[in-house]
C-alpha cells in the first residue's frame, strides 16, 4: 500500500453488455453489431481494428473516434470524473479501452503526435498494463 494514493478516486466497473457479447460470440459482423447497438464502444473498437487491417487508415480513424466518443459517455454514466482506475481485469471495461488503444493506433498511422500523446497517457491512467494486455491479443 506505500505509495498508492488512498484518498484517490474508486476504479470505474462498467456493467457487462451481455447483447454485444453474445452477439460478437456467435461471430456477428462488427458493423452489424454497431447497428444493432450503436452504443457499444467495443463494436465500434472492432470496427476500427478491421479497418485498420484492411489498411482503411481514416474510416479506422473516424470508427475509433466514434468507439472512444461512446467509451466516455458509458464511463460518466458508470461514475467516472475524468480520471480514475479503469482496470482491463473487468471485463465489460475492455470496450472502452480497446477503443480507446484503436483511436491511438489510428492517431498514429495519420500524423497526429499530439493525440497519440494524450491517448497514451490516457490509457496509463486507466490501467498499466491495458497497452500490453491489448497488444499480446488479450
Amino acid at each position: 500500500m506505500i505509495g498508492e494514493n488512498l484518498l484517490g478516486p474508486e476504479p470505474t466497473l462498467l456493467a457487462a453488455d451481455d447483447a454485444v457479447t453474445a452477439a460478437l460470440a456467435v461471430g456477428t459482423e462488427p458493423a452489424a453489431v454497431v447497428r444493432e447497438h450503436p452504443e457499444s464502444s467495443l463494436a465500434w473498437a472492432l470496427l476500427a481494428d478491421q479497418a485498420d487491417a484492411e489498411g482503411r487508415e481514416i474510416e479506422a480513424y473516424a470508427f475509433a473516434r466514434v468507439g472512444y466518443h461512446r467509451g466516455l459517455d458509458a464511463l460518466r454514466r458508470g461514475g467516472w470524473r475524468g480520471a480514475g482506475p479503469v482496470p482491463w481485469s473487468h471485463e465489460p471495461n475492455r470496450g472502452v479501452l480497446r477503443a480507446l488503444y484503436a483511436l491511438r493506433r489510428a492517431a498514429a498511422s495519420i500524423g497526429e503526435d499530439a493525440e497519440v500523446v494524450r491517448l497514451t497517457e490516457f490509457l496509463n491512467g486507466a490501467d498499466q498494463g491495458a497497452i500490453a494486455a491489448i497488444e499480446a491479443g488479450e
